[in-house]
């Protein structure tokens, strides 16, 4: 849940989509789960409602899913959390709303992982 909540905090950092690993992503859809908390910490760490787009039409990557997954995790970093890198294989198929839209594939240039696979709790 950690890798999901530093990726939030960190994704109103860059104008550019940041995607979720897999994992992350799961923690993600668990935490949407929870209205009213998520919208409290979205507007804490980012002062408005951090969407989930997902990408589950054809076409939908437009990027090098392996430059949008290290543009995310140095993000985090320059947000100042710790990046589980065991947690960020790849680059899940949806995003906090950046553009142009991208999404990850499954690590052997196959097809997008589906949405909904999701180092520190954010200030």
């Amino acid at each position: 849940m950690d890798q999901a909540l530093a990726f939030l905090a960190a994704s109103p950092t860059d104008e550019r989509t940041l995607t979720p690993s897999p994992q992350a992503d799961i923690g993600w859809h668990t935490f949407l789960l929870y209205t009213v908390d998520y919208a409290a910490f979205c507007q804490r760490v980012a002062g408005f409602f951090i969407h989930h787009f997902p990408y589950d039409e054809e076409g939908a990557v437009t990027e090098d899913p392996a430059e949008v997954r290290e543009r995310t995790l140095n993000a985090i970093r320059a947000a100042g959390y710790t990046v589980d890198k065991e947690l960020w294989p790849v680059s899940s198929s949806c995003s906090q709303g950046g553009a142009p839209k991208s999404c990850g594939d499954d690590g052997g240039g196959g097809n997008p992982l589906p949405c909904g696979d999701h180092g520190n709790i954010p200030k």
